[in-house]
């Protein structure tokens, strides 16, 4: 496994991150804890998660992902060292008032927040902490673009990162991230910190995969210039880049338990993930095989985050980054791309 370190940070990070937001709903804490002594064993020592998970939550299960890997910090002492771990506060307009009211970026909101995850994680300090999407409403989660912006939302960029801050300083969090942004939400963080000597953006966890590609549109060479590591995730897109959903959608799998979730499944999502897999069975490959090292090729990626609800399916998800694609086949790759591009914003 290699590792690589997170940019302006000493976190020193595996180059898969294990996602985690089935623990607790499709996945019980018995089979989360395998699962981490599985990537353990396997050389993944990133790990990511959230106060909202696990997904399909509500009131009752929220924040069982993160006691959940608490419960198996606390059992094996040993590897906390050596555990990079990765959480984040939700955010506002996803109808969570269960979670906090409100449901914001205040530094009441961050605090109360941060303090809630180290007590469910069982440890003394956040790895990395992100903000899961932002305060605004603005074009994330299937939406392709804005027409208008949210007027009213009230920048608050400074006030935010004052408050980590002072979190960084009591020992609370080492780093900040954010996710779910765009160009101008990466940029204004990054002036903002450099301009009045506040803690930086380290990464930015965003969707990228064959069926999303919308971060190499401004966001990548954000990211390249100014030092921000992506952590790719829905790398297999909800599933749909194994090809399992073509035929029929099982009824034990993420989308027949979530019928809701439909970021994925579109006309053209049929259509181009059909094309996609003709592609990696004539290379002899899975459809799972090369949608993963697609995105583990490209140079923007610092880590990519994979989950599963399987042991089985997390072995073959690993064993997918020892695939390397030629030129020649990312060029096909480019041409179906170019027939129906990015379906899946």
């Amino acid at each position: 496994m290699k590792n690589i370190i997170l940019p302006n940070t000493n976190l020193e990070v595996s180059e898969i991150c294990l996602g985690t937001m089935t623990f607790g709903n499709q996945n019980s804490e018995v089979e989360a804890h395998l699962q981490l002594d599985y990537a353990f064993e396997r050389g993944i020592n990133f790990l990511d998660t959230a106060e909202m998970y696990p997904i399909g939550g509500n009131e009752h299960i929220f924040g069982s992902t993160e006691r959940f890997i608490g419960t198996w910090l606390a059992k094996n002492k040993h590897k906390r060292d050596k555990m990079v771990v990765a959480t984040k506060i939700a955010g506002p307009n996803r109808g969570m008032g269960y979670i906090r009211k409100p449901l914001d970026f205040s530094k009441k909101s961050i605090h109360e927040a941060v303090e809630l995850s180290l007590k469910n994680l069982q440890i003394d300090c956040i790895d990395l902490y992100q903000m899961h999407w932002p305060e605004r409403v603005m074009n994330m989660f299937g939406k392709r673009g804005i027409s208008d912006i949210d007027a009213n939302w009230q920048e608050n960029i400074f006030e935010v990162l004052t408050v980590f801050d002072g979190l960084i300083k009591d020992g609370k969090i080492k780093h900040i991230g954010v996710s779910n942004e765009n160009p101008w939400g990466v940029m204004k963080f990054l002036n903002e910190a450099e301009k009045h000597n506040l803690p930086r953006i380290a990464t930015i966890q965003n969707p990228y995969s064959l069926l999303n590609r919308l971060f190499e549109v401004g966001l990548s060479e954000i990211c390249m210039r100014e030092n921000v590591g992506l952590l790719a995730y829905s790398p297999l897109a909800f599933g749909f880049l194994t090809g399992k959903y073509l035929n029929e959608t099982p009824t034990n799998s993420r989308m027949g338990t979530f019928p809701n979730f439909v970021r994925y499944t579109n006309e053209n999502c049929y259509k181009v993930t059909k094309m996609y897999q003709d592609l990696a069975h004539s290379l002899g490959l899975t459809l799972t095989e090369m949608a993963l090292a697609f995105v583990h090729h490209q140079k923007f990626v610092t880590s990519t985050i994979i989950g599963a609800t399987s042991l089985d399916q997390l072995e073959e998800n690993i064993n997918a980054f020892d695939v390397r694609l030629t030129d020649d086949v990312l060029n096909q790759i480019e041409k179906i791309q170019e027939l129906i591009p990015n379906p899946a914003p």
